[in-house]
């Protein structure tokens, strides 16, 4: 599973959309389409931040989806 499909699965499970999200983090739906289709690996620190706390993610979660591809 991708880090992207990791996401939409998170937001899935809190019943959000991608529509959602983008306003909760107050960046825009098109901007964060393109993050994503990056599998995640230009979201910065701030909007993985909001992120987490908006989908009240775990420390392991939010390893999983935004820094998998940095562990060695």
């Amino acid at each position: 599973m991708t880090n992207a499909e990791k996401l939409k699965a998170k937001l899935k499970e809190k019943n959000m959309s991608i529509e959602d999200i983008s306003k909760a983090i107050e960046i825009d739906k098109s901007t964060f389409y393109r993050k994503l289709a990056s599998d995640g690996m230009t979201f910065t620190i701030g909007e993985v931040d909001k992120i987490s706390k908006v989908l009240n993610l775990s420390v392991q979660d939010i390893n999983s989806i935004f820094f998998s591809n940095f562990v060695a």
